[in-house]
This record gives C-alpha cells, sequence and structure tokens, in this order.
C-alpha cells in the first residue's frame, strides 16, 4: 500500500493539482489545501482503484478530480472503518472520522466527472501527527478489530 498522488487545491470548488511532496500539519490537514481546519475531514482519501473504476466506464479523469487530498494504492476501503488510524510514511499518522460522504446536488465534482464516488468509497480523516508526506511513500492501516 503506497501514495499515488497527492492533491491540494488553494481554493474550495477548484480541482486539486498533484504535488510531489506536501507537509501534513497535526490537527489541520495539508498545508496550502482549501479544506485544512480545525474540523473532522482534514484530509481525504481515495484509491486509485477507485479512480481507475470510474476510468474504465469512458471518463477521462486522474487523481485529484475526485477532490481527494491523498490517491492511495493497494487499500481495501471496504475493511475501513471509523477510528482505524492510517500511518503514511514514517511520521504521519491519521484517524479516519468518516466512510463516504452526503452527495451535494450538481456539486463541482458533478459539474466535472459526473459520476462521483466518495459519497461511498471516500475516507475521511484527521491529522493525529504531522510531518512530510511524498508520493510513493508506504501506508500503512492499523485495522480495528471487527
Amino acid at each position: 500500500m503506497e501514495v499515488a498522488s497527492i492533491n491540494i487545491s488553494k481554493r474550495k470548488g477548484e480541482r486539486k493539482v498533484p504535488v510531489e511532496k506536501c507537509r501534513v500539519i497535526e490537527n489541520f490537514g495539508l498545508d496550502g489545501d482549501a479544506h485544512s481546519g480545525k474540523w473532522h475531514r482534514q484530509v481525504s482519501l481515495l484509491s486509485i482503484e477507485s479512480i481507475e473504476k470510474v476510468k474504465s466506464e469512458g471518463l477521462n479523469i486522474c487523481p485529484g478530480d475526485f477532490a481527494e487530498n491523498i490517491t492511495t494504492k493497494g487499500i481495501k476501503i471496504d475493511k475501513i472503518k471509523v477510528g482505524t488510524q492510517i500511518q503514511i510514511g514514517k511520521d504521519v499518522l491519521l484517524e479516519v472520522t468518516q466512510i463516504g460522504k452526503e452527495c451535494h446536488d450538481k456539486c463541482e465534482i458533478y459539474k466535472r466527472v459526473g459520476n462521483c464516488v466518495m459519497p461511498q468509497e471516500g475516507i475521511f480523516a484527521k491529522v493525529l501527527k504531522g510531518g512530510i508526506i511524498m508520493s510513493g511513500d508506504k501506508i500503512k492501516i492499523n485495522y480495528l478489530e471487527k
């Protein structure tokens, strides 16, 4: 499991653009990202597998198009529950606070790509421990017992 892409946007409603590395701030989110703040959805994650599934339907999409901060590779989303801790690289530690989200009628994502997977497959987390993350960093999941 690893980081496939790190994505940020300066303003809400804008497409997130990939960056090679980013500072993750404890109890805040990704440095420079409009969605960061002292709330329960400081960081959003979506798997590259989810993006590829939508891409196979004929949509021309890339990491960041669903407004996810971190595009992951190899994570089994169906095994993650609220409270699960996710370690990225050596330093960063996240705790899952929400799985999926309410889909806003005709939100910016819908206007761009039409079919949004974030309501079912997006993961939101708060930052327990900050640090620097880079594309290719390993991800370790501390799965909760059932």
